[in-house]
């Protein structure tokens, strides 16, 4: 099982190593990075390559670790059991399998993406030391062992919101994905938009780039938010002309909602814009 990449995914070198390192070593492979680099899109991309099923987990502020193993709908029983249900004499009926069961289970090996883990209590990693270790845990209400057929292949994603436990990062193979300089990002434009102008992404990526490096800055765009913008350039024809203008009044680029997301960055270029044209008009 190596991964290299995919044809409508640009790996670094770096990246196929991280990837193939966690497989090798059957340890979780933590993925840090900027909003927008690709990480959730690691794991689609590694299971196509690997022609292996995708089990994703979503963890949100309110998800317990617990969640993940299985739930036990107790409230539920009790109800069947006052109606006189038959169901209620097999304890099974009243569990519900989390994302690690059914990737414990498969019939062969997964990929199980655990998205941006940091969203949840800082007590969550700890919580899941000993299942993504060993890969098993235990039912309660069964008495039973659940252990991996297949161990899968663990893809966890962070976006840095809070910090990790440090038993939790032992366990991991860690790897940062940075934010592609240019020729990498021309890369990722050519896989999603093999017949576009040349010249017009020579200009966009001056403009995206120029943006990023703008001190003050509240939210920097990332590579999703390009490829939006490059699809709203195409499909409303805009030239490349218009995007090497060097008019002070056109500072704001067109179409910038699919690369500012906030007001705060928005007033920040119109600012720039005005000083730029007060200094112009001084001259």
């Amino acid at each position: 099982m190596k991964f290299s990449g995919t044809d409508s995914y640009v790996a670094t070198e770096d990246l196929n190593v991280a990837v193939n390192a966690a497989i090798t070593l059957e340890r979780p492979l933590l993925v840090k990075g900027e909003p927008g680099t690709g990480k959730t899109v690691l794991a689609h991309e590694i299971a196509k390559a690997l022609s292996r099923p995708l089990i994703t987990w979503h963890i949100k502020s309110t998800t317990k670790a617990q969640q993940g193993l299985y739930e036990y709908d107790a409230v539920s029983r009790l109800r069947d059991s006052q109606l006189g249900d038959a169901r209620v004499q097999d304890v099974r009926n009243y569990i519900h399998k989390g994302k690690l069961w059914e990737a414990f289970t498969a019939p062969e090996r997964p990929v199980l993406l655990i998205d941006e883990v940091d969203k949840a209590d800082i007590e969550f990693p700890n919580d899941l030391l000993l299942e993504l270790d060993r890969m098993e845990f235990y039912v309660y209400e069964t008495r039973e062992t659940v252990q991996a057929v297949n161990r899968p292949v663990v893809i966890i994603t962070s976006n840095n919101e809070k910090e990790l436990p440090d038993a939790f990062l032992r366990r991991c193979f860690f790897h940062y994905i940075r934010f592609p300089d240019r020729e990498t990002m021309q890369q990722i434009v050519d896989v999603h938009f093999p017949g576009i102008q040349k010249e017009l992404v020579r200009e966009a990526l001056n403009i995206f780039y120029d943006i990023r490096e703008t001190p003050g800055l509240k939210k920097k765009p990332s590579t999703s938010e390009l490829l939006d913008w490059l699809k709203l350039l195409m499909v409303e024809d805009i030239p490349p002309d218009a995007l090497r203008s060097k008019d002070s009044s056109k500072l704001i680029p067109p179409l910038h909602g699919a690369l500012l997301k906030n007001e705060q960055d928005v007033h920040l270029f119109e600012r720039l814009a005005f000083i730029a044209r007060r200094e112009r008009g001084g001259n």
